[in-house]
């Protein structure tokens, strides 16, 4: 998905179409012949089929009707869909020239969306919105759709956008728009909110009808009236009544801090090709398998886009918090702990490792910004964490485990995870033997291995507290489709039995694992918050104002001084590389060139084609 344009939605969709770009056959440099593979082949591709395209228009009329939003019109409007990829991994498709070509050869400039048709019920195409219906009750289901204005340069939205149901049902649909009211260049969003209306709670079926806007753009050269376009979305959608509580989980996507503002390192501290944690935390980018699993377990998945107090914990039966990195509202602690206690909510944690020592020795200097770069937390925020936790009692700690485990049969990695700390009096605690990989752990790992020796660290707990139910774990690359060794679906699922349901699975809460004495660590043990970082840059909890606030039923979520955008990509089907039109830059999905920071020597003129680039960059997005 490309930048998080409107504060909790998702981004538009890209790419925007899909070249051939595997095992292609090209010339050498001294002679004969070579394959070559990635963007760096489709991007030629697609150029020529631009320049082919462009010839075809006669000379007088190119400046009338060239521009990069028509040519893009051609391009997508054109393109075959292949089978099998879903929008985020293919937009409109495979390039076809012919098709194209047509559109071209009697091109009227007009304003349009892409895609001009969202149907949920096309899968895998719609992936994800197609494996989970809508209902009424739920958090806004978004989706954001990009205006391409063929007339000009500059474009206004008319009037806002307004929702035609084609039956009578589809009246219990409600869309809160949100739009770029000035479209420049060429391009603006169409974001869709949509919830089912309380009328519709036990409503099964199709909704049907149309998004309509309309776009006017100045006066072309020799013109006297504004150019005028109405564009239409195609809208279906499938409807199911609302599920159970217990069946219902809140996935927190508000407190992930969004690649790339600042260091946030890579989870798996095995993976030492790969030092950033750019894959989105998303999900339905790196926890796509484990959203497909949970869909296929019979649980509705909604993301949370706003703090805890903008949620109805009585809808839900879990809260599920995976690998989080920012800081929380006085206000969001305060409430979650009456959510458990009172209102029953399911907690179920998914930590990652934290340890200022191994931070500090992951700092390098960046030849292209010329700066240190230093993480600006660990894996997760624990120390945010702990205070989130701490009015149930529970803490983490900062060793850095790695080893191998089974429970019941079922074997499992901990990869870069941390402990548990403290946890009260009846809970079940599960501890293993683990290394601790940690800089503060070194020295004593030097000693245990001489006589293969590992400590028994806490890593699982379970707790029934009040009316509602917590789990934490301390590792959650088992979860993470980029990165993980074996996955843990076995033992979410019996978390989201406890804390959905309160099914205690008898291995998980056997007599051995229960706690007689509380688990205690002193506070001044606890790991703590680097003071060496401005974390206002990163967060949008810190130094923000919090605002919740209703409109018309919709959630919608105050991000005052949050203004940072978010770049990100998604995984690439086999045989087919991305091209992104919307950046014009030739880069391959993940590539270091395109991704990451650059490490490599800095050369003559790198600051000012770095700048260059860097603006070329702002402007095309």
């Amino acid at each position: 998905m490309s930048t998080w344009e409107i504060p909790h939605g998702y981004g538009r969709v890209k790419p925007d179409v899909v070249a051939y770009g595997r095992e292609i056959m090209g010339s050498k440099i001294s002679t004969g012949c070579k394959q070559l593979s990635g963007t760096s082949v489709a991007s030629p591709v697609v150029a020529g089929v631009v320049c082919l395209l462009v010839s075809i228009i006669p000379e007088n009329r190119r400046k009338e009707i060239l521009n990069p939003a028509s040519m893009k019109q051609a391009l997508v409007e054109g393109a075959a869909k292949l089978v099998g990829p879903n929008m985020y991994e293919q937009g409109a498709g495979r390039v076809d020239l012919l098709e194209s070509f047509e559109i071209l050869k009697s091109y009227q400039p007009r304003a349009s969306i892409f895609p001009s048709i969202l149907d949920y019920t096309n899968c895998p195409y719609t992936w994800p919105f197609c494996r989970q219906a809508l209902y009424s009750g739920a958090m806004p289901v978004i989706f954001n759709a990009t205006i391409l204005n063929g007339m000009g340069v500059i474009g206004y939205v008319q009037s806002p956008p307004t929702w035609h149901p084609s039956t009578e049902e589809g009246n219990l649909l409600r869309i809160h728009f949100t739009y770029s009211e000035v479209i420049w260049p060429w391009t603006g969003y169409l974001a869709l909110h949509m919830q089912i209306k309380e009328e519709g709670a036990h409503f099964s079926g199709v909704i049907e009808g149309n998004v309509t806007v309309r776009i006017f753009s100045p006066p072309a050269q020799g013109e006297k009236t504004a150019r005028t376009s109405t564009c239409v979305l195609q809208l279906k959608l499938n409807v199911v009544p609302t599920p159970p509580r217990s069946k219902r989980i809140l996935w927190d996507q508000f407190h992930s801090i969004k690649y790339p503002p600042g260091y946030i390192p890579r989870d798996s501290l095995d993976v030492r090709n790969d030092i950033l944690d750019w894959h989105g935390d998303h999900l339905h980018t790196n926890f796509h398998s484990m959203f497909n699993m949970l869909r296929d377990a019979g649980y509705y998945v909604e993301t949370l886009g706003s703090p805890f107090t903008c949620f109805d914990a009585s809808h839900y039966g879990t809260l599920l918090l995976v690998d989080l990195e920012d800081e929380y509202f006085q206000e969001e602690i305060e409430k979650l702990r009456d959510d458990v206690i009172n209102t029953g909510l399911g907690l179920a944690v998914f930590a990652e490792w934290y340890n200022v020592d191994t931070m500090v020795k992951m700092r390098f200097f960046d030849d292209n910004t010329r700066s240190w770069w230093t993480p600006v937390t660990g894996g997760a925020n624990i120390p945010a964490l702990n205070d989130l936790l701490e009015p149930f009692g529970i803490a983490f700690g900062d060793k850095i485990l790695n080893g191998d485990f089974s429970i019941d049969g079922e074997h499992s990695r901990y990869a870069s995870g941390t402990d548990i700390v403290r946890f009260p009096r009846d809970g079940y605690i599960h501890s293993f033997p683990f290394l601790d990989s940690s800089e503060s752990g070194a020295t004593q790992n030097v000693l245990l291995n001489s006589g293969m020796n590992k400590a028994d660290s806490p890593i699982l707990g379970l707790l029934d507290a009040g009316e509602g139910r917590i789990a934490v774990y301390g590792d959650s690359n088992c979860l993470d489709s980029s990165h993980m060794v074996t996955n843990c679906y076995w033992l979410l699922r019996k978390i989201l039995d406890f804390t959905g349901s309160n099914i205690k699975d008898p291995v998980l809460f056997s007599e051995s694992a229960k706690q007689d004495v509380p688990l205690y660590e002193d506070d001044n043990r606890l790991p703590s918050r680097r003071t060496d970082v401005n974390y206002t840059l990163y967060s949008v909890v810190t130094g923000k104002d919090l605002i919740c606030r209703s409109d018309s039923r919709f959630e919608v979520w105050g991000t005052k001084g949050y203004n940072l955008h978010v770049r990100g990509r998604n995984k690439i089907m086999p045989g087919h590389h991305v091209i992104d039109l919307g950046r014009g830059l030739n880069s391959t999905f993940g590539s270091s060139r395109s991704r990451r920071p650059k490490f490599t020597k800095k050369r003559k003129g790198d600051s000012l084609g770095n700048r260059y680039f860097s603006l070329l960059w702002m402007c095309l997005n």
